[in-house]
Parts: C-alpha cells; structure tokens; sequence
C-alpha cells in the first residue's frame, strides 16, 4: 500500500547526540517533521518512524494495535543507542504515550523526554464501549488537524477505526501504570485549547511521574497538534534548549542536515 505524501518516515545522520520522534494516533511523520529537520539542522541525530498501519489507509491500521506500535519506536531507540553516546525521545499525542512508555523500560539509556500534549486515556461516551462496538462498527470520525494556525491540514486519516482505537485504550492503561518508573528529566508542552486530549491527561502524567527536573510549558496559541500550529517555533526552540541544558555537547559535532535518509525533502 502506498504511503501517503508527507508520510515518509525521515531519518538523519547527525553527531553523537540522537533524538527519537514518536508520531500519534492516526497521524504519520508530517506532524513532527519540522521538528525533526530543525532538530538535524543542529547537528543531531534524528529518527521519525513512521508506526505500523499509520501514512496510508485507516482500514491497514485494523490489523494493527499498539505493540506493534510500540515495537516500531522500541527498535528505533535500539538502533539510535548503537550509534549515539545520548539519546532523547520526543512525542505528541500518543507519541507522548509512547515515548512515556520506553523511557519507563529504558531508564538511563534515555537522557531526557519530551512530551507535546501526551495522551493518558481515551476520552468520550466511545471509550467505555469500545470492548463490544469495536465488533460491530468498523469506524468512527477522524481526530486530525486540530490546528488553530488557518490553512495548516495535519496528513491522517479521517477515520478512527475502532479495533485500534480499543488497543490504544488499553496500551494508555498500561502506560499509566508505569509512569512512577519515569525518572528522567521531562518536558512537557501542552495546549489549555485541545479538541482531542485535554489537559486533565497532561496534569494526571506530571503527578505520576517520579521525574525530579520537570518543566512544563502552556502553549496558549495553538490546538492539539501544536507542532505544526502557531506556538510550533517554541516547541523546537525549548526541546533544543532542553537537549543542551542535559547534554552540551549536543550540535557541536556532526555534519550539518544536508541529507535525509527514508523521506522525501519537503516537511508538511
């Protein structure tokens, strides 16, 4: 199945400093790239898969649920681990889930998260029905663009389907049980205006956590994918600040992003 355009995964070989970028639910690479090329403009090493059954059609992601998912993002950080002395997760959405997720497994093989409007739970009359609909109904109505910036689209699909969407419920209540194990310093940026997550999941993330260095940043211009919105230029330039504050030899070796590998060249 072809990928949609803009929905290649985007990979750069940088210095000795690695960033991993975990994309939500339904969405696809597009959403993080720009993140990612200003990022590898810096001189950082940079992986934005793209996850199983996500960047062609909803009904290929029926099949899917998040192990899979987060087996995609597990073997990235793997691969970013043999190459670089330091390596840092960044997420949004479910991404956040994801990225929450390993480094509760990792420990000190991640140095730092980073979290855009990380998703806790499934919200809505749907969630707790989820377990007996999902069998009858194949689908619901999309989550993206939720972008306050005008003529901005964010590439995904306009359907949800409901399989996955009762996998992801499930993997957000694993996920939540294991935040006492995240330890490491955070960042966490989220919208007070978000149509798909609200904030009650960002507050429930920072008191579970056992984090010490936690900043958390309210991004009062933008909605729910906040990385390509209006406060997205804040979201680079306090996720690169954040990378060297915890490691300052990030950018200071490397070549300069004149090449991805596995992506086109232009960024959504």
């Amino acid at each position: 199945m072809p990928v949609l355009p803009g929905a290649e995964p985007y990979r750069h070989e940088g210095g000795e400093v690695g960033v991993l970028l975990c994309h939500g639910f339904t969405g696809c690479p597009q959403s993080l790239r720009p993140w990612a090329e200003y990022l590898a403009e810096r001189g950082l090493t940079v992986s934005l898969p793209l996850l199983p059954g996500h960047g062609t059609r909803w009904q290929d992601m029926q099949v899917t649920g998040w192990q899979d998912w987060y087996a995609e993002v597990d073997r990235e950080l793997r691969s970013l681990r043999e190459r670089c002395s330091r390596v840092f997760v960044f997420g949004l959405s479910m991404g956040g889930a994801l990225t929450l997720r390993l480094a509760a497994k990792h420990g000190d093989a991640v140095q730092g998260v980073v979290v855009v409007n990380p998703a806790n739970k499934v919200h809505g009359a749907m969630a707790s029905l989820l377990p007996v609909v999902r069998h009858l109904v194949p689908s619901t109505k999309g989550l993206t663009s939720d972008i306050a910036k005008p003529g901005v689209e964010e590439v995904g699909y306009d359907r949800v389907p409901l399989h996955a969407a009762y996998s992801v419920r499930q993997f957000f209540r694993l996920v939540d049980g294991e935040l006492p194990q995240v330890t490491q310093p955070m960042l966490l940026l989220h919208s007070p205006q978000d149509h798909v997550v609200p904030p009650a999941d960002s507050a429930r993330i920072l008191s579970r956590v056992s984090s010490t260095d936690v900043t958390e940043i309210l991004l009062e211009q933008s909605y729910h994918v906040a990385t390509l919105d209006h406060d997205a230029e804040r979201i680079f330039e306090e996720s690169y600040a954040f990378i060297g504050r915890l490691a300052p030899e990030a950018g200071t070796t490397g070549s300069p992003a004149t090449k991805s590998l596995g992506g086109s060249t232009t960024g959504g």
